[in-house]
């Protein structure tokens, strides 16, 4: 039996309108005052229309066919593809959130989230291209060179032109610092660079259904220092242009190699060599050596992107597995076992099977509430001019994004795992969608900086940013909304949420201690643990948020399943999923150092 791709709006609509409440907050300002609600509404219908009419048709097949690389380096990309690009040009949908005139819709930020989510779930590895060329739009937009850099992000919003990051070279790999790759001045007076070297993992580094590319790559201009000091950003187009953006000759930079993976198949993931055959021209983006600076900006997007796919993953991989669960017959109910006549039930009635379902529904619902609640934090900050409030925002932001980017990645190839164990055997055939959900989704831990390199970041650079003081004004925040939730009759579930927040404190004090004893290796040993601890207390504190507004909004409307769902997924939560934080945080703070041990690998 099929399973339809199917999208839960009324989930995506309780985060967007009853929980927190975008229209009302973006309402109130000059940018989006004249969206309203059903404005959104009508929005996501047609996201939802694209996804299940445009996006999903090619998602199985762009799987099983990928791309093929021609002896000139020219990618043909799957079958659908170009079609599918020009239906989200024509719709605007390569980047929601940028300025009409420049052929986005306008939308918030929140928007491009929900958009992701559901186009994601659609079809992962088709998402790939639009969304590193909206992300290298807003860069060219706001660094790139004066005399073309609003033509380029026009080019690039409006899905004329595609977009690439290139960071990541051979033998450096996520140690940016290493790079090798060199940018010579022509000495022509032109602006013009020449660049030498090699990028390889780089997504959508080359395609058949754009007038042109624009790759933004990281390189060392002559007397550079070593290091990410030393870097500096370039727009290098795949075809030159001119003033009018009016394609021209072919540049030195060309694809040589394509990678065959274990999963988003669709997506070109290219080895691209830069200056190997004919020169590579590009341009200086923004101050000779703050390319890594820049760069960050691109990738602390595309984290929250990262993020946003692993929204949509869960979700893909819940709404398949339940809908298997509750039309997939087999075997009687356990009361019944012995009784060869009982009647055969769907699988949904066993009661493990129930519990991996609330496991992934309750999950990928609190994920997205989280990650959505970033994107209108961006949204926001942009339309205020209150600089203290604005400051706060974007400081909890930066806490919190590599938290949602590792933990939700984690949990997101989790519950697709959790997905296939639903259907069993026939979970694990290619056939049946959510064998390629869980290929699809690894990659998410590891791009964009592994989930590794994220803990390290958190422990290392966000929390301790201004002294620890934005983890502490987190962490008050955290316990006045448990204090309002306990007077509202939450307060069991309040009580356990506050011991996993004091044990989060404590993980957090220890390692401080350790880092300043000198002990930098013991301490970063439990930079994972740690933040799983702090993604585990994250989501459920999003899990009693969601419990609170569901119980009121039962008093104003009445029960339905959805909000039932909410007020059983908090004590769900709390029962199953919350004891790992306490669990976790044991593990931070119990000395252990054996892994440092260094004969254990010789």
């Amino acid at each position: 039996m099929s399973t339809p791709f199917r999208v839960d709006v009324d989930d995506v609509e309780f985060v967007f309108f009853d929980l927190l409440q975008a229209d009302r907050l973006l309402g109130d300002t000059e940018e989006y005052g004249e969206l309203d609600a059903d404005t959104y509404r009508a929005t996501l219908n047609e996201i939802v229309r694209v996804a299940t009419e445009v996006l999903h048709p090619i998602n199985a097949s762009g799987d099983r066919e990928g791309c093929k690389l021609d002896s000139d380096g020219n990618i043909t990309t799957p079958k659908g593809y170009g079609d599918a690009w020009r239906t989200m040009a024509e719709g605007g949908w390569i980047a929601p959130a940028a300025p009409i005139e420049h052929g986005g819709v306008g939308m918030p930020r929140i928007v491009s989230l929900v958009t992701n989510d559901v186009f994601g779930a659609a079809c992962m590895a088709f998402m790939m291209y639009p969304g590193l060329t909206a992300a290298a739009a807003r860069i060219v937009d706001a660094f790139g060179p004066g005399a073309t850099n609003k033509m380029v992000a026009g080019k690039l919003f409006r899905g004329d032109w595609g977009g690439t990051m290139c960071l990541t070279e051979s033998g450096a790999g996520s140690s940016v610092g290493d790079n090798r790759c060199k940018a010579t001045p022509s000495g022509d007076d032109d602006g013009i660079y020449h660049l030498e070297g090699e990028k390889i993992f780089i997504s959508g580094g080359d395609n058949d259904f754009t007038e042109n590319i624009i790759h933004l790559v990281l390189a060392r201009t002559p007397g550079a220092p070593e290091g990410t000091k030393g870097l500096s950003l370039f727009m290098v187009p795949k075809f030159m242009f001119d003033a009018e953006g009016k394609s021209g000759a072919r540049n030195g930079a060309k694809v040589v190699g394509i990678e065959h993976k274990m999963g988003i198949n669709g997506s070109a993931t290219c080895t691209l060599a830069l200056g190997a055959d004919q020169p590579c021209a590009g341009w200086l983006v923004g101050k000779e050596r703050e390319g890594i600076t820049l760069m960050f900006k691109m990738m602390n997007e595309a984290r929250v992107g990262v993020a946003g796919q692993a929204v949509a993953t869960a979700n893909a991989a819940y709404n398949f597995a339940v809908q298997y669960a509750t039309e997939r017959v087999q075997g009687s109910t356990l009361q019944n076992f012995k009784d060869a006549d009982a009647k055969r039930v769907t699988i949904s009635e066993h009661p493990d099977v129930r519990r991996m379902l609330m496991t992934m529904q309750v999950l990928a619902s609190t994920m997205r509430s989280a990650v959505y609640r970033v994107a209108l934090g961006h949204d926001l900050v942009s339309t205020s001019s209150d600089e203290k409030a604005n400051e706060a925002i974007l400081d909890e932001m930066d806490l919190l994004i590599p938290v949602l980017k590792a933990h939700c990645t984690d949990l997101g190839f989790e519950i697709a795992s959790t997905a296939v164990q639903v259907y069993g055997g026939y979970g694990f055939i290619g056939e049946y969608p959510v064998e390629q959900v869980l290929r699809d989704s690894k990659i998410q831990s590891i791009y964009e900086g592994t989930n590794g390199i994220q803990a390290l970041d958190l422990l290392g650079r966000k929390m301790r940013t201004t002294s620890g003081a934005v983890f502490m004004t987190w962490m008050q925040k955290a316990q006045a909304s448990l204090k309002e939730a306990t007077a509202e009759g939450f307060e069991t579930q309040c009580a356990a949420l506050g011991k996993a927040i004091g044990q989060l404190g404590g993980a957090a004090m220890h390692l401080g201690q350790l880092a300043r004893g000198g002990k930098i290796d013991p301490a970063f040993l439990q930079a994972v643990p740690f933040l799983k601890t702090f993604g585990v207390v994250l989501l459920g504190l999003e899990a009693l948020e969601q419990a609170r507004v569901a119980k009121r909004l039962i008093g104003e409307r009445g029960e339905s399943p959805l909000l039932k769902r909410k007020v059983l997924g908090l004590d769900f939560y709390v029962a199953n999923i919350l004891p790992g934080a306490v669990a976790y945080a044991k593990t931070v703070t119990s000395g252990d150092e054996s892994a440092l041990d260094p004969s254990i690998f010789e």
